[in-house]
C-alpha cells in the first residue's frame, strides 16, 4: 500500500519550510534544530518528497526547498534510509521528472543525481533506461526533465558510465544523445551536447566510436541561434582540440574562422568559451602552422576582449577613486596558505619543483574579480601566443597598441597597458627598441587620474622590471622606483595593492641596486603601516620580506633597523597567537632576521620564545585532538586531499620556518637561545608528524641549527638520523630534499665515525641523494666504500648532469676517498666514473689531482693495451676531454 502523509505532520513540515525562508537568523537556527530532530524519524524524508512532487498547490520555492533539504539528507544519511523510504523517493522522482515547473524539474534532477552518486547507479538498474526512454516522449516537459537529470548524472558519474560495472550504458546513450542534436527545442539541443561533452576528456570508447558523427553534428550546429547551444559547441571543440586534434586538423581552417566569429559573440559566455580555444591551441605543436595566416584577424579580437566591460567596472567600483579609509570586507580577503620552507638544493636539479611551488598567477591583474572572464582569458591567450610567435606577433600588434596607449578613453587606454604587459614575456626581445619610449609613458600612467589605469600600469611595469634594472638607473630605475613608492601610498586600495606587488617584483630584480635608496624605501613602507587596511597590510609584509631577501645584510644598519623594526614588533605584539595574520608577519620577520643577522639580536629573544610557544601549543593541541574526529579528518585528507582540508598546523609550520630564519641569520648567536629552550625535543616531535609540511620545515630547522650550533644537535644525532633516513622518500620531494640536506650537513661537523651504524641504513634509503652519499663517504669511507658497486653507476649518472659547485666538489671528494679504500668497487662501472669526471668544467687543483691519480692508477693497473681497448668504447667527446685534461 502506497505511503500517505499524516495531515498534521504535513502541516508541521510546511510550517517549517516557510520558517526556513525567513531572513531572521534566530528563526533559521530554530529551523536547523527542528530539522535535526525530525531527521530521527525515517518517514520525515517521505514528507519532503511528497511536498516536492505532489503538493502542486504550494508555491514553487517552498516545494523546491523541500527537495533541496531532502537532497542534503540523502548526501549525509542515505545509507540509513529504510528500503521502503528509499524506494518511495526514487519512484516519486521518476514519476515526476516532467513536472510543468522548470524549477521543480531541475530540483528533481539534482535529487536523482545525488541518489545515484551514493552507489545507487549499480542498484537502480531501471534509472538510466527509464530516463533514456522518456527522452522520446512527445511531452516537452518530460523530455527536458529527463535530459536535465541525465546531464547531471553524466557530469557526476562520467567514469562509472564508461565502465564494465554498468555494462557500458554509453554504447546506447551516446548514439541516443547524438540524435537530439537536431531537436527543434534549443534547450534539448543544448542538453544533448552538454551530455556528450562530459565524455570527451576521458576519451570514452563509445564516443570515440562515434567521433566523426559527433564532429559533423557540431559543425551543423555552428550557427545555431541559441547562445547556450553555441557555447556548448565551442566547449566541445576546445576539448576535442585537446584530445582528438587529429580529427580536427582536416577542418582546422574553418574551425579557426568559426572561433574568430564566436570570440566576438554578443553573448560574453559564448565569447569566453571560444576564447579558450586560442589558449588550448597554443599548447599544440600545430599552433604556429594553423594560426600564422590568421594573426591579422586574431590579434584585434583578443585585444578588443581585454577591455573592461561595464559590469566589470561596476564590480570593481571603477568609479570610486579614493577608498583608503573604507574598512575592508573581511570576506574579500583570500585565505593565506603558508608554504613550508624548502632548502634550495641547486645541485639536485629541482628547478622545476621550485617553479611548481611558486604558483602565483602572474597574469592575474584583477585580483578581486576572481571569476574567469573574457578579459582575463583574452589576456592569457595573448600571453601564450606571444610566447609561440614572438617577433611575428608584433607587426600585427604595434599599430593597434600605439593607438590604444594614447587613447583619450581611459577604458581603451587601460586595455592597451594590459596588452603591453601580456606580451612582455614572449615579445621582450623585440620590444626592447620601443621600451626607452614606452617605459617613461607607463611611469607617467602611474599618475593617471583613474585608479584602474594606475593599478594596471603598476602590473605592466613589473613585467618589464628586468629590462629596467639592466639599464642605467637615472632615466628608468630611479623614476620608476619613485613613482611606485608614491603609488604604495595611493588613496585607492586597489592601486596600493598593485603597487606593493609590483615593487616586490622590482625588489627581486634589482636586489642590491636598491641599496643606495634604502632609507627612502623604508620611509615609504613604514608610513604605509599607518595607512593600510587589513588586506593590503598582508601584502605590505610580503614587500618588506622581499626587500630583506633582496638586499640581505645591507639592511643591517642602525638607521634602517630603527625605521623598520618598531612597526613590525608593534604588529607582532598586537596579534594573538591564534590570529592567522601571524603567517605573513612571521614570514616577513623570517626574511628580516636572515638579512639583519646580528642586527636582529635585540629583538630575537621574544620572537624566538613566541615561536617555541607556538610549536609547543600546536603539538599539545595535536595530542588533545587525537580523537576519532581528528583521525577521521586526517585519514580523509590523506585519501582525498582535493576534497578535505588538512588539519590546521600552519601556526606550527610558520613558527618552525621563522626559527630557521633566526638560526640562519643569527648564526652562532642563536646558541644562547637554544640553550634556554627545549627546541631539540620539539624538533624531534615535529620530525615525526603525520603532515609532510611539518616534517619538511622541521628538517630545514634541524639543518640550520646543525650549521649554527652543532654542539646542541650532536647529543640528539642517534635519535635523529633514523627519522631522517625514513624521510628519504621521493614521493614527498620537498620533505626528501630537506631531509637530505640536513643529513648532508651533519658529517662535516666532526661527527665522524659515530655515524657509521647509520651509514648502511642511509645507503638503503637514499634514492637520488648523490651529494649526501658523497659526504657520508668522505667522513666514513671505511664503512661506505664496501658498498661502492651498489651505487657507483647511478651516483655518477646523477652527478654528471650537475654544474660545478661546492656541494658537487664535496661529493666527488667523498667518492675519490672511497675509491682509494675500495678501488675494486668501481672497476665494473669505471666508464661511468670517467664520464662523471669529464663533466667538471673547472675542478679545484687538489680535486683535479685526485682525479688524475685515480685515472692514471687505473690505467697503470690494467696496462697500456687493455687501457687502449677499454677507452675505445668512450664517445669521441669523452675521449678528447680526458686526454686534454688528464693525459689519459
Amino acid at each position: 500500500m502506497e505511503w500517505q502523509p499524516d495531515e498534521q505532520g504535513l502541516q508541521q513540515v510546511l510550517h517549517l519550510l516557510k520558517d526556513s525562508q525567513s531572513p531572521n537568523t534566530a528563526a533559521q537556527r530554530a529551523v536547523q534544530q527542528k530539522l535535526e530532530q525530525l531527521n530521527q524519524f525515517p518517514d520525515f524524508n517521505n514528507y519532503l518528497i511528497f511536498v516536492l512532487t505532489r503538493l502542486k498547490t504550494e508555491d514553487e520555492p517552498t516545494r523546491s526547498l523541500s527537495g533541496l533539504i531532502l537532497k542534503n539528507n540523502v548526501k549525509v544519511h542515505y545509507q540509513n534510509f529504510p528500503p521502503a523510504v528509499a524506494h518511495f523517493i526514487k519512484q516519486e522522482c521518476l514519476n515526476n521528472i516532467g513536472d510543468p515547473s522548470p524549477l521543480i524539474r531541475a530540483t528533481i534532477g539534482i535529487l536523482i543525481t545525488t541518489i545515484s552518486t551514493k552507489g545507487e547507479l549499480q542498484t537502480w538498474p531501471e534509472l538510466l533506461p527509464h530516463l533514456c526512454n522518456m527522452l522520446d516522449s512527445e511531452d516537452y516537459n518530460i523530455c527536458e526533465g529527463s535530459f536535465g537529470a541525465l546531464q547531471k548524472i553524466c557530469e557526476d558519474s562520467s567514469e562509472l558510465l564508461d565502465s564494465d560495472a554498468l555494462n557500458r550504458p554509453l554504447n546506447i546513450m551516446i548514439p541516443k544523445f547524438l540524435q537530439f542534436f537536431k531537436h527543434c527545442s534549443p534547450k534539448i539541443r543544448s542538453h544533448a551536447i552538454a551530455c556528450v561533452n562530459q565524455f570527451i576528456i576521458g576519451r570514452a570508447q563509445a564516443l570515440m566510436d562515434n567521433i566523426d558523427t559527433f564532429i559533423e553534428s557540431l559543425f551543423a550546429l555552428a550557427a545555431d541561434e541559441d547562445s547556450e547551444v553555441r557555447k556548448n559547441v565551442c566547449r566541445a571543440l576546445v576539448m576535442l582540440l585537446e584530445v582528438r586534434v587529429d580529427r580536427l586538423i582536416p577542418h582546422m581552417r574553418s574551425i579557426v574562422e568559426y572561433m574568430l566569429q564566436r570570440s566576438q559573440d554578443p553573448d560574453e559566455n559564448v565569447a569566453l568559451e571560444a576564447c579558450e580555444f586560442w589558449l588550448t591551441l597554443a599548447e599544440q605543436p600545430i599552433c604556429k602552422d594553423v594560426l600564422s595566416g590568421h594573426l591579422a584577424q586574431l590579434v584585434p579580437v583578443l585585444v578588443n576582449g581585454m577591455k573592461y566591460s561595464e559590469i566589470d567596472i561596476i564590480l570593481l567600483k571603477g568609479d570610486v577613486e579614493e577608498d583608503e579609509a573604507v574598512p575592508d570586507n573581511e570576506q574579500d580577503i583570500k585565505p593565506r596558505f603558508h608554504k613550508s620552507r624548502t632548502v634550495t638544493l641547486r645541485h639536485e636539479g629541482n628547478e622545476a619543483e621550485e617553479g611548481e611551488e611558486s604558483d602565483e598567477d602572474d597574469d592575474d591583474d584583477d585580483d578581486s574579480l576572481s571569476d574567469w572572464n573574457l578579459r582575463k582569458c583574452s589576456a592569457a591567450a595573448l600571453d601564450v601566443l606571444a610566447n609561440v610567435f614572438r617577433d611575428e606577433l608584433l607587426p600585427h600588434l604595434l599599430p593597434v597598441l600605439k593607438e590604444l596607449l594614447f587613447h583619450p578613453d581611459w577604458v581603451v587606454k587601460e586595455s592597451g597597458i594590459l596588452v603591453l604587459g601580456a606580451i612582455a614575456e614572449g615579445c621582450m626581445q623585440d620590444m626592447v627598441p620601443y621600451l626607452p619610449e614606452l617605459i617613461p609613458h607607463l611611469i607617467q600612467c602611474l599618475c593617471d587620474k583613474k585608479a584602474l589605469v594606475r593599478s594596471i600600469a603598476c602590473w605592466t611595469l613589473s613585467r618589464y622590471a628586468h629590462w629596467v634594472v639592466s639599464q642605467p638607473p637615472d632615466p628608468y630605475l630611479k623614476p620608476l622606483m619613485t613613482e611606485l613608492l608614491k603609488r604604495i601610498l595611493d588613496s585607492n586600495k586597489r592601486v596600493q595593492e598593485a603597487a606593493c606587488s609590483a615593487f616586490a617584483t622590482l625588489e627581486e630584480e634589482a636586489c642590491t641596486e636598491l641599496v643606495p635608496y634604502l632609507s627612502f624605501i623604508l620611509d615609504t613602507l613604514v608610513f604605509a603601516f599607518s595607512k593600510y587596511q587589513h588586506k593590503n597590510l598582508l601584502i605590505l609584509y610580503d614587500a618588506i620580506g622581499t626587500l630583506a631577501d633582496s638586499v640581505g645584510h645591507h639592511l643591517n644598519q642602525p638607521e634602517y633597523i630603527q625605521k623598520l623594526m618598531p612597526p613590525l614588533i608593534q604588529k607582532w605584539n598586537e596579534l594573538k597567537d591564534e590570529d592567522k595574520d601571524l603567517f605573513p608577519l612571521l614570514e616577513c620577520l623570517s626574511s628580516v632576521a636572515t638579512a639583519l643577522q646580528s642586527g636582529f639580536l635585540p629583538y630575537c629573544e621574544p620572537v624566538y620564545q613566541r615561536c617555541v610557544t607556538l610549536v609547543q601549543k600546536n603539538l599539545a593541541q595535536a595530542m588533545v585532538n587525537l580523537d576519532v574526529f581528528f583521525l577521521f579528518l586526517l585519514q580523509m585528507y590523506n585519501q582525498h586531499p582535493d576534497q578535505y582540508e588538512a588539519p590546521d598546523k600552519d601556526f606550527m609550520i610558520v613558527a618552525l620556518d621563522l626559527l630557521s630564519g633566526l638560526a640562519e641569520g643569527l648564526g652562532a648567536h642563536v646558541e644562547q637561545l637554544v640553550t634556554r629552550s627545549n627546541i631539540m625535543t620539539l624538533i624531534f616531535q615535529c620530525m615525526q608528524d603525520t603532515m609532510p609540511e611539518v616534517r619538511q620545515s622541521s628538517f630545514a630547522l634541524l639543518g640550520d641549527l646543525t650549521k649554527a650550533c652543532f654542539l646542541h644537535v650532536k647529543p640528539c644525532i642517534a635519535e635523529f638520523l633514523p627519522v631522517l633516513g625514513l624521510n628519504l622518500n621521493p614521493e614527498f620531494i620537498s620533505v626528501c630534499n630537506n631531509a637530505t640536506w640536513a643529513i648532508g650537513e651533519i658529517p662535516f661537523f666532526n661527527f665522524g665515525k659515530h655515524s657509521w651504524p647509520f651509514v648502511y641504513f642511509f645507503l638503503f634509503c637514499v634514492c637520488e641523494t648523490a651529494i649526501t652519499i658523497g659526504r657520508l663517504g668522505y667522513v666514513c669511507p671505511q664503512e661506505v666504500a664496501p658498498m661502492l658497486p651498489q651505487f657507483i653507476r647511478p651516483w655518477c649518472t646523477s652527478l654528471r648532469n650537475i654544474r660545478d659547485n661546492e656541494e658537487k666538489d664535496s661529493a666527488f671528494r667523498g667518492i675519490c676517498v672511497m675509491i682509494g679504500v675500495n678501488p675494486g668497487g668501481v672497476v665494473q662501472d669505471f666508464i661511468f666514473f670517467c664520464d662523471a669526471v669529464a663533466s667538471w668544467v673547472n675542478p679545484k687543483d687538489d680535486l683535479r689531482d685526485m682525479f688524475y691519480k685515480i685515472l692514471h692508477g687505473f690505467k697503470d693497473q690494467v696496462g697500456e693495451d687493455n687501457w687502449q681497448q677499454f677507452s675505445e668504447q668512450f664517445p669521441l667527446l669523452l675521449k678528447e676531454r680526458l686526454s686534454a685534461c688528464y693525459g689519459v
